[in-house]
This record gives structure tokens, C-alpha cells and sequence, in this order.
């Protein structure tokens, strides 16, 4: 088993399996720890590059069980061709929902009270006051109603807000409210002072947020991307920002890095982290707690936790 975190280090191993101690390295270049055809278990490193995180698949030829540690698993399924039939990938639900739910409500919070204004302010000595929108009283739309988009809500509600609407694949019922399908969006957008993606990448929702989305946003909302860059088609946005109709907090972008030059750094409007939303000090202790119950469920053959698919199967 290749864990990216050093077995030591995890409290509650199950005893058993060999564990190797792989995170690619700081140049992503770092020698195997062992013959990767001998590996059944393969915790992705984090924070890593996709050719760095790939780079094993194609000799793993006795995988069983891809466990990411990242809420998106789209690095990954880019390369399904590189992995041999029966492995189940997994994502790291339960480990970044506090810490990017934390982010888009920062991000939020920022860009409607003008907090980067006042820091370039702050920079020029200058005291300026202005008059700036509460998040009080605003319209919120979340598009992406899964664990992340949950938590999301979960930080919303003490902000009175006056209402929270959210999409996903497929309609439902919480707790909170209903849950409306994609479908819906034509008619929910323009209703919203805030849209929040939280969406898995996939094919249907690559670009997303395209000219059509964007035009259908109400004058003057915000749109915050804590998902994927490519969820966005960054053109169609930069038209919205340039011309000052819509706004942007931006985690992730594309493409990603930003490189520099690219208009979307000057952008008016625009906020951006540099896809922040994960890597925090609640990070690690979870990510710990997630691989040692999954590799305690691989061991002891029961259902693992947070299966996104399976290689091989019909439709994948």
C-alpha cells in the first residue's frame, strides 16, 4: 500500500500490509518506493501535479483501491485508460468541507464588503469609507448541493439571509429544503445576488458556467468558484467582469495556475486565492482519520467509503 503520508504518522493503521511511503517528492520526481505492480492500494499524493499523481498508474498492474485526497477526483479519471479493470477510486469526502465551505464564505464576505479595496487602501495610507452590500438580506444560489455545498449552507445560516436555493444532478429533499436539478438553473439564476459552484468536474459540468449562465445572473451578483477552474469558461466571465455587470471570488481558475499576464488578474471586480480552499490545518487530521478507516475497510473486505466508481465497469 502507498500512502503519501508517512505510516508512522497515522494513528490506527490496521496491522497487516505493507506500507510504502510515496508523495512524489518535491520535484515530482522521486524514485518508486517499490515495484508498483507489487501495489494494491494507492492514496494519491496531495497538492501534487497531475503528472506527478498519474505517473504510477500505468505499472500498477494488482491495483485494487484508488483512495484520493482531494474532494474532485478529475486528475484521475482523465487517465482511466491507465488503470487495469476492478479498481475502485474513492474521494476524500468528509475532509475538506470545513475548510473550503470556511473559504467560499470568506470569499463571499469579502468581495461584497470590498475587503481588497481596504487592503490597497490600507497599502497607500489612504482612509476611505464607503458604502458597501451586506450579506444580510441577499439571495443565494448553490450549485452543487453535495458535501461541500451542504457545508456551505451549514456557514450561511446564521447570516440572515433571505434565501438559499440549491442545484444538483438530480432533485431531492433535505433537511434544509429542496434540492432542484440542473434543469432548473435558467429560472433560479437570476434570482440570486450570489451564485456558489461547488460542483464536481465532469463532462457535463465542464464550462457550466458559460455565456448563457453568466447572462442570466442578475445585475451586480457575485459569482464564487470553489469547485474547478474549468466549471467557468473564463472568457465569457472576463466579458461580464470587463463590462461591470457581474463580480467574481475566484478559488480556481482556468487555466490553473493563473499564469502571469493573463487578463484575469486585473480584471475588475475579481477576487482571487490561489485554490486555497483545501489545504489548512484541518486538512491533515482528517486526511489521517479517512485513510485509516478506508485501508481498515480494504483489509477486513467491507464496504469502503466514498466509492465514485469502479474501472471496468459498464459506462466507465
Amino acid at each position: 500500500m502507498w500512502l503519501p503520508i508517512p505510516p508512522d504518522e497515522i494513528e490506527g493503521l490496521v496491522d497487516g500490509p505493507n506500507y510504502l511511503f510515496w508523495d512524489g517528492g518535491a520535484d515530482g520526481a522521486q524514485e518508486f518506493p517499490g515495484d508498483p505492480a507489487d501495489c494494491a492500494v494507492y492514496v494519491v499524493p496531495y497538492m501534487k501535479r497531475q503528472p506527478v499523481k498519474t505517473r504510477p498508474l500505468a505499472h500498477m498492474r494488482n491495483l485494487r483501491l484508488i483512495q484520493t485526497l482531494t474532494a474532485g477526483v478529475d486528475d484521475i479519471t482523465a487517465h482511466l485508460s491507465d488503470i487495469v479493470p476492478g479498481v475502485r477510486l474513492c474521494n476524500a469526502r468528509g475532509v475538506h468541507e470545513a475548510s473550503t465551505a470556511e473559504l467560499a464564505l470568506a470569499l463571499i464576505l469579502a468581495s461584497l464588503r470590498g475587503i481588497p479595496g481596504f487592503v490597497r487602501a490600507q497599502q497607500r495610507e489612504e482612509w476611505k469609507s464607503d458604502f458597501h452590500p451586506a450579506l444580510a438580506d441577499k439571495s443565494v444560489l448553490i450549485v452543487g448541493y453535495g458535501a461541500i455545498g451542504a457545508a456551505v449552507e451549514d456557514r450561511l445560516a446564521p447570516f440572515e439571509l433571505a434565501r438559499v436555493a440549491r442545484v444538483a444532478r438530480s432533485p431531492r429533499t433535505t433537511a434544509r429544503g429542496p434540492v432542484h436539478p440542473l434543469t432548473d438553473l435558467p429560472s433560479l439564476l437570476p434570482q440570486a445576488d450570489v451564485v456558489v459552484l461547488s460542483t464536481p468536474l465532469t463532462e457535463a459540468t465542464r464550462g457550466l458556467a458559460n455565456a448563457d449562465f453568466l447572462a442570466r445572473m442578475k445585475d451586480g451578483a457575485l459569482l464564487v468558484n470553489v469547485a474547478r477552474g474549468p466549471v467557468v469558461d473564463t472568457d465569457a466571465l472576463l466579458t461580464e467582469l470587463q463590462s461591470g455587470r457581474l463580480t467574481a471570488a475566484l478559488d480556481v481558475t482556468d487555466p490553473e495556475p493563473l499564469p502571469p499576464g493573463h487578463p484575469l488578474w486585473h480584471a475588475p471586480g475579481v477576487l482571487i486565492s490561489p485554490h486555497v480552499g483545501g489545504p489548512t490545518s484541518a486538512f491533515l487530521p482528517r486526511a489521517k482519520r479517512l485513510v485509516a478507516d478506508q485501508l481498515r475497510r480494504f483489509v477486513n473486505q467491507e464496504p469502503l467509503a466514498n466509492v465514485i466508481l469502479t474501472t471496468g465497469a459498464e459506462g466507465v
